[in-house]
């Protein structure tokens, strides 16, 4: 029996999008070429709904494309409406709800996945000289991409080869010839780290593609979980049952039972190809082409009417940055909070492309600490950059905890009254990092290490357990009566959205 709900059933998902007016079945002509993912991005741009192409040019019928499926959302019924739906949660739900979730999640007992004969992946199976992936719709992206992306929303699945370690990973993958893909694996994720560990047995490595995985188990496969932590596991703890899964055909591995369609074969050793350029997640696009891995795929298994769920990089805010962005924030809490700082909540800022971290300080147990800022900026460089959260991220905030560090215009407008230029910036060039951010050296970005920094947003009071200043707007200059008075009638005022902001 398939699994149903938005978390663990693209399918369902995609009709509760549908249903609820959060995406838009396109029926006339698009091309997947450019066009599909122009319309995309105009949809991250102006917070539209999801665009489901139904009518794709040179593609087979019924074949089809889903874009921004974690794009944010202008509709008064909740601005992160789809992102909640990937986890079955209220269209209304706030980002500390979010997380609280993500957190407990990787606290409770793991839940196995539970193995099935069959499901919705397998009804057709293509083997052989069947495989031929310029049947699907894949898309360019951009103009200036060097080729067409057919995995920038699906994850890698990949297995230790004494098989202690299935590691469900993101990272893109482009089209290289009709049966093979060519991406990154790079050494510090964990697909790079068991593909080196075929690498040294001089093997290749068993692996498999999901592309319209269950929402849970995309989100999860994005989240910087500890090494040897398997992500089917995390799934069924937070989605609380066991994510289904089928044997793929060729290799022994095991994807889930309700994808659209899964890609199965294996990473050679040795073989590389190049791949790029393309617009990538810090909102750029450069011009270099780099050698990464050839994946070979001897098998295809497929839905009917397949989805193909697409991201078009770019400016923020896309799913790099609401999916990824919103994963390594629960990430960095838990580590932070099980390193006894003094913290209240951690936000990538959507808007800053996964390049910083926003922390809200709780002034209250700061001042318990004793620690001045230099401590306090040491003891959360220490904490973050040595996690592997902490790596993706290279810039910390560090604010009060009188902002709400998820409304961007309050986090710009702490930087700018409360950041004390040449006071409250500490570096750490030797920290390790990710060395796709675009300022990096040279140097940085050949040794991964360099390029991170605390910027503290705290006043000297802050450190006392106090501050001088009340920030003057809705929530700090008027009585909580009024202010629930004004929310509860904000209808009669003769306004047409509701006046309850998300918290």
């Amino acid at each position: 029996m398939t699994q149903r709900g938005s978390a663990l059933n693209f399918r369902d998902f995609v009709d509760e999008l549908l249903a609820v007016g959060d995406a838009v079945d396109i029926r006339r002509p698009v091309d997947p070429t450019l066009e599909a993912a122009a319309v995309t991005r105009r949809v991250y741009e102006t917070r539209s709904p999801a665009p489901l192409f139904g009518n794709l040019t040179g593609t087979e019928p019924g074949f089809r494309l889903l874009g921004a499926p974690a794009g944010l959302s202008s509709r008064t019924s909740g601005t992160y409406g789809r992102l909640a739906a990937h986890f079955g949660m209220a269209r209304d739900t706030t980002p500390r709800e979010l997380l609280e979730k993500l957190i407990a999640a990787m606290h409770a007992e793991p839940v196995a996945p539970r193995v099935v004969e069959t499901g919705p992946c397998k009804e057709h199976v293509l083997r052989g000289d069947a495989v031929d992936l310029e049947r699907f719709p894949v898309p360019l992206l951009h103009q200036q991409d060097g080729g067409r992306y057919f995995g920038t929303y699906g994850f890698h699945v990949v297995r230790t080869p004494d098989g202690r370690w299935t590691s469900w990973s993101i990272s893109r993958s482009m089209l290289h010839g009709p049966t093979t893909l060519v991406g990154p694996a790079m050494p510090q994720q964990h697909l790079g780290m068991i593909h080196r560990m075929w690498q040294e047995k001089g093997e290749p490595t068993p692996w498999a593609m999901v592309l319209g995985a269950p929402p849970a188990a995309l989100a999860a496969a994005g989240m910087p979980l500890p090494a040897e932590v398997d992500e089917d596991g995390y799934v069924g703890a937070l989605t609380g049952s066991p994510v289904e899964v089928v044997r793929t055909e060729t290799n022994g591995l095991h994807a889930p039972a309700n994808a659209e369609i899964v890609l199965e074969g294996y990473i050679s050793p040795d073989e590389t190809a190049p791949e790029g350029p393309m617009g990538e997640y810090h909102g750029h696009t450069f011009t270099e082409r780099k050698p990464q891995p050839v994946f070979h795929v001897e098998a295809v298994t497929h839905r009917s009417d397949p989805i193909l769920p697409i991201c078009v990089a770019g400016l923020p805010p896309e799913e790099n940055h609401t999916i990824w962005g919103t994963m390594i924030s629960a990430a960095a809490l838990d580590q932070l909070r099980a390193d006894g700082l003094p913290v209240d909540l951690a936000w990538c800022s959507y808007e800053a492309a996964t390049c910083w971290i926003v922390v809200s300080i709780d002034l209250r147990r700061l001042a318990e600490t004793g620690m001045d800022e230099r401590r306090l900026a040491d003891a959360v460089a220490g904490s973050l950059f040595g996690s592997h959260a902490g790596w993706l991220v290279p810039k910390v905030i560090l604010v009060a905890d009188d902002i709400d560090i998820t409304d961007i215009d309050q986090v710009v407008w702490a930087m700018a009254t409360r950041y004390h230029p040449g006071a409250g910036e500490y570096t750490y060039p030797d920290a390790p990092g990710i060395p796709m951010v675009p300022y990096l050296t040279a140097e940085e970005a050949r040794s991964g290490r360099g390029g991170k920094a605390v910027v503290s947003c705290l006043l000297p009071e802050h450190f006392t357990g106090r501050t001088h200043g009340v920030p003057t707007d809705f929530r700090h200059a008027y009585p909580a009566a009024l202010q629930r008075k004004v929310l509860d009638h904000w209808a009669d005022y003769g306004f047409a959205a509701p006046g309850r902001p998300a918290r």
